[in-house]
């Protein structure tokens, strides 16, 4: 941890702090489907004119709007801008759209745009998990989350027009966990701004607050309200139905039966009965005028986490984590299994005589259902009466009277993409292998997104290791798959530890010597379209490093502590390089946030230049516009040069020696070869043929070691170069071996490095 301040402050009175990190998501080069769990559906129906419209929230953290026709559906629109999760959305009047998610927020969307996040409405402390809608009220909107959180937005006040920079705050902006999924926020929910005081976000910015329902001690799951928006009902871990009156957030009742969690809930279009689903694989029914239950249903074998009724509220569809869809009677008790998956089900949405079912699976499967006359289904015979003990339906299951689906197939389904859910980071840190639920293993690019092999369905562990290098770079980045895709973290300083040579990235046109930063090139990668939108609108055609090269003030801050990473050629220091080019056919979203709103997520191909500090962490614009690095671990390493035992041959070098960690060790050869004493002649006063020794006597650098070794003070004869080997613990190194992989695989200890070397005979 360092001292940070806005990108141009210089003193010190900055207090430390855990950087903002800048993560980027890989997106699949198929972004018209999702690649993770569906856990949430709603349904639009079409006006005289159009096609329905079908909305998914998913586990990848983004939204679809899918045009429904007769036996397809196609996707017309991503709605992008949450960073974790989306946990559930409802549709509030014709055209908003109003979605929760693990980043503790609520946004709102123009519905039928191409993806236009309205507004983000802060207020929860945790993840936020439920949302209910007023179908006759489309203002109001009610939410629920961990930590007990339930709040009553009123959208006309909560929309309502700010300010312009209180827009900029709102837009896009959310106060959330990153896209690892760690329960703390990025920031903890704090901002600096560039005077260094730091601000709460936690409510809207122009001062509007919701509504609090306080009553629940533990966390809220599922949530209900009547179409009037007059009555709400939540549940969740405290295994009770709260009632409350959205219109104050006061209580009316708690109604007690369920031994689990309720993870469903549902409200007739009278408000006068209520259906509830748990995790103690029972539906109830619950009269609230009579504050208690009228009937429960044994269906389920397990939790029960989705509940759907028929316009008549007469009968239920329900489903959970027995993988199982079913339909049953309130009246008569009768039920019957309509179908049966291979992923648990997170969601239901009955549209018309059909149904679309949500599941861990990043498909969506639409089911018959005859919602208009469910009893047609019932009649057809192989119906059970649903018991009212949870056991008796696990009994009869045990008992082996294994029900037969009435469905096989579903109408059609909307494919998903398979999700990730293994991956390993490979030595070489620019390449990560994974495996996705189809168990197809794949070999990705980092610095360029894209997948560069797909092996199919190979063993993960035969191919990792058929992968191994004996090589060691830092590790510059952390990965996670989380939203189904990879997800990958930079977080300052650690990110600008690793180094290569150009050479080694093949990189033509640049010297072969000069070191590469990945991190560096990778930011200017990523936001490669951010700059040149930049430059469009500033109108002037600035070098990246303009700061520098334009005579402006170098802070004391950039020469004590940053090192200068410039190209010998400043003005190509904007130029990407091949091994850091970034598809824009599937271009990556980044997330990530600056000094003011929360994070955000974003296509790099959205960005549109006007993006600063506000929305950036400040070390990432120091690094793309300014060409400066944060302070750094050192990337030296120390090391001895000792003759082998026996050896004749001395060099002319004593002490500790310095070099980067990359250098190759037939740079190490060519410096022996260019230092030795031989049993010839040599004049040792000659400063020229000895290695000019570190600053004030400190240990020699090794970092003039590039091209050709040689310098003048050389005798001619030397110029034979004998032959030479490097050894480490007696083990003859490859001249292609890193100082820092010989460090970390023939080494092996904390101490500074000892290499020795010989002549090789006959040679």
């Amino acid at each position: 941890m360092h001292r940070v301040g806005s990108a141009g402050n210089t003193s010190n009175s900055s207090r430390p702090r855990k950087e903002k990190r800048l993560t980027y998501v890989l997106n699949d080069a198929d972004d018209k489907k999702h690649c993770a769990g569906i856990n949430c559906l709603t349904v639009l129906k079409a006006s005289a004119s159009g096609s329905d419209h079908l909305f998914t929230g998913s586990r990848d953290g983004t939204l679809k709007r899918w045009a429904v026709a007769e036996d397809a559906a196609t996707c017309s629109a991503t709605f992008e801008s949450h960073v974790d999760w989306v946990n559930d959305a409802v549709l509030a009047g014709d055209n908003t759209l109003v979605s929760c998610s693990s980043d503790t927020t609520l946004k709102t969307w123009d519905c039928l745009s191409d993806g236009t996040c309205t507004r983000t409405l802060r207020q929860h402390s945790d993840y936020v998990t439920c949302l209910a809608a007023a179908e006759k009220n489309s203002n109001i909107v009610a939410s629920g989350g961990l930590g007990g959180e339930v709040f009553i937005w009123d959208l006309e006040a909560a929309l309502a027009p700010v300010s312009k920079s209180g827009d900029s705050v709102e837009d896009d902006c959310s106060n959330a966990t990153n896209g690892s999924g760690n329960a703390q926020p990025i920031t903890s929910l704090r901002t600096i701004s560039s005077s260094n005081s730091i601000s709460m976000h936690t409510t809207q910015a122009h001062g509007y607050v919701p509504i609090s329902a306080k009553g629940h001690k533990e966390s809220v799951y599922a949530l209900a309200m009547h179409d009037s928006g007059s009555l709400l009902v939540s549940g969740g871990t405290e295994k009770v139905v709260r009632v409350w009156d959205p219109r104050s957030g006061s209580k009316t009742m708690k109604l007690r039966g369920h031994t689990d969690n309720i993870r469903a809930l549902l409200l007739d279009s009278t408000g006068r009965f209520c259906l509830s689903g748990s995790s103690d694989s029972m539906i109830r029914l619950w009269d609230l005028g009579q504050q208690r239950c009228v009937h429960s249903y044994a269906v389920h074998t397990d939790s029960v986490w989705a509940l759907a009724s028929t316009p008549t509220f007469s009968h239920v569809y329900s489903g959970g984590r027995d993988l199982s869809l079913y339909l049953t009677d309130l009246t008569t008790r009768e039920s019957l299994l309509l179908c049966q998956g291979e992923h648990p089900i997170l969601q239901l949405a009955v549209d018309d005589d059909s149904i679309w079912v949500a599941t861990t699976d990043s498909s969506v499967n639409r089911w018959p259902a005859e919602g208009r006359n469910p009893q047609k289904i019932i009649q057809r015979g192989g119906a059970f009466l649903a018991g009212n003990l949870s056991f008796s339906r696990a009994r009869v299951s045990l008992e082996g009277s294994t029900l037969v689906p009435v469905y096989k197939e579903p109408v059609f389904t909307i494919p998903g993409t398979p999700g990730i859910v293994q991956h390993e980071i490979l030595n070489n840190r620019r390449h990560v292998l994974t495996k996705d639920t189809a168990s197809s293993v794949k070999l990705w690019e980092i610095t360029r997104g894209v997948v560069i092999e797909d092996y199919g369905k190979v063993s993960f562990e035969e191919k990792k290791e058929e992968l191994f290098e004996t090589v060691s770079i830092p590790a510059w980045f952390t990965v996670d798959t989380r939203l189904g895709s990879l997800s990958v973290h930079m977080d300052t300083p650690q990110c600008f530890s690793a180094e290569m040579y150009s050479a080694d990235l093949n990189i033509v046109g640049k010297p072969e010597d000069d070191k590469v930063n990945l991190a560096r090139e990778t930011l200017k990668g990523l936001l490669a379209h951010w700059l040149g939108k930049r430059k469009q609108r500033s109108g002037t055609q600035a070098s990246v490093n303009g700061d520098v090269s334009s005579g402006k003030e170098i802070t004391p801050r950039s020469i004590t502590h940053s090192r200068m990473e410039v190209d010998s050629n400043a003005e190509n220091d904007s130029m990407v390089y091949p091994p850091f080019e970034f598809s824009t056919v599937s271009p990556p979203s980044i997330i990530t946030e600056g000094s003011q709103g929360g994070p955000w997520r974003k296509k790099i191909t959205d960005l549109d230049g006007t993006e600063d500090e506000k929305d950036f962490p400040w070390w990432c614009l120091d690094c793309v516009l300014n060409n400066r690095l944060p302070p750094r671990e050192n990337t030296k390493c120390s090391f001895y040069l000792h003759p082998c035992e026996g050896s004749t041959v001395q060099i002319l070098t004593q002490g500790k020696l310095s070099a980067p960690r990359i250098l190759r060790i037939h740079k190490v050869v060519n410096y022996v070869v260019e230092k030795m004493v031989l049993d010839k002649p040599l004049d040792s006063a000659n400063p020229d043929a000895t290695f000019a020794p570190g600053l004030a006597g400190g240990p020699g650098q090794l970092s003039a070691i590039g091209d050709g070794s040689f310098r003048s003070g050389l005798k001619p004869w030397q110029k034979l170069k004998p032959s030479i080997e490097i050894l480490c613990n007696n083990q003859v190194l490859s001249p292609e071996m890193s100082l820092a992989t010989v460090r970390a695989y023939v080494w092996k200890k904390p101490e500074d490095l000892v290499l020795n070397y010989r002549v090789v005979q006959g040679r």
